[in-house]
């Protein structure tokens, strides 16, 4: 089963970073639809037989490198992450991005580890107890609106543990797997109802339509987060 909390302690981060605001909007596929998006290497993970992929929009602040203070850190900015769950064949399970949406383009660079981003002109709003996420690329498309109400907080079926905690990523450079650990306070988690959920990332990325209609959550976010250095997992076939 997925943990709770952080699998791992990253005692020497390369990044810090706090996530907040963020809404999770997960859909159910068949595994075969999502297995043909990931790299040779790693295996896409089911839950109730069927691979999930997540929207989640959120906003990034206080972004930093190890020994800068938060006073001076990067403005904050919108992110929004298509993502999907994977594990190696050794069991460790992790995030594969299907794409990586920013508002910030020093965040580009990352690209240089195998992590999908793509900048655009995004935005995070709330007014009463609504909150509004608009982003695109530069270019136009693809694109989303997605309008949500946070609802009451929730004590974390495992399901719900299951769909948005994962304490790892993967990439893909140079026909190899890489690996970056995270580290933060569990989620805090509550429902949440959707207004508006228009979107055309997921078939951007090739997905067909889902199964169901999606599952949605809200948590107000986690703050010092610390993600660790890539490191190489396995070389592929």
């Amino acid at each position: 089963m997925v943990a709770y909390g952080a699998e791992q302690r990253v005692r020497n981060p390369a990044l810090r970073a706090d996530w907040l605001n963020q809404t999770f909007v997960h859909w159910p596929f068949r595994p075969a639809h999502v297995q043909a998006l990931v790299p040779e290497g790693l295996i896409v993970e089911e839950y109730e037989g069927a691979a999930w992929v997540g929207l989640t929009p959120f906003v990034m602040a206080n972004v930093r490198p190890p020994g800068i203070p938060a006073a001076v850190s990067l403005p904050a900015f919108a992110e929004t992450n298509l993502r999907t769950y994977v594990r190696r064949p050794d069991g460790l399970d992790g995030l594969w991005f299907l794409s990586i949406e920013v508002a910030c383009p020093l965040m580009v660079g990352a690209r240089a580890v195998g992590a999908p981003y793509s900048p655009g002109r995004l935005s995070v709003s709330r007014s009463g107890d609504v909150i509004s996420y608009v982003g695109s690329r530069w270019s136009g498309t693809p694109s989303y609106r997605v309008v949500v109400r946070p609802g009451e907080p929730i004590t974390p079926t495992d399901r719900d543990v299951w769909l948005t905690s994962r304490w790892r990523a993967y990439t893909r450079r140079f026909g190899t797997i890489w690996e970056t650990p995270v580290e933060h306070e569990p989620w805090p988690l509550s429902d949440a109802t959707v207004d508006v959920l228009e979107e055309t990332l997921t078939t951007a990325a090739g997905l067909p339509p889902p199964l169901t209609e999606p599952v949605v959550h809200f948590s107000q976010g986690v703050r010092h987060v610390r993600l660790g250095a890539s490191r190489l997992c396995a070389r592929l076939p």
